[in-house]
């Protein structure tokens, strides 16, 4: 399994509205998400930065990284992108953070 911790930003005054469409994900979301992979997934904010935080294990770094391309991605991209900064693609502008510690 390989834990991975990934940066990105939420636009200030758009928190509630962040949280009201991860609590309202699509199945089909949800779906592919577990098709590539993912698994106790968890996404943290930190208010005062406006900074996201998210954590989850992956099965196969390889599969994962085949997700981005997905349809349902691509829509879910397109739907986030006017409440957190994003790319060109839509895709979020992330930064993965590298693990130093970890106790089991």
């Amino acid at each position: 399994m390989v834990r991975k911790c990934i940066v990105m930003k939420v636009f200030s005054g758009f928190h509630a509205e962040y949280k009201r469409r991860h609590d309202e994900i699509w199945p089909e979301m949800v779906d592919m998400l577990h098709q590539y992979g993912a698994k106790n997934y968890s996404i943290f904010l930190d208010a005062k930065t406006n900074s996201l935080i998210a954590y989850l294990e992956v099965e196969d770094e390889a599969l994962w990284s085949k997700s981005d391309a997905t349809q349902i991605c691509q829509k879910w991209w397109a739907y986030m992108k006017d409440v957190m900064e994003t790319n060109e693609d839509n895709s979020p502008v992330s930064f993965e953070l590298k693990e130093l510690f970890h106790l089991n």
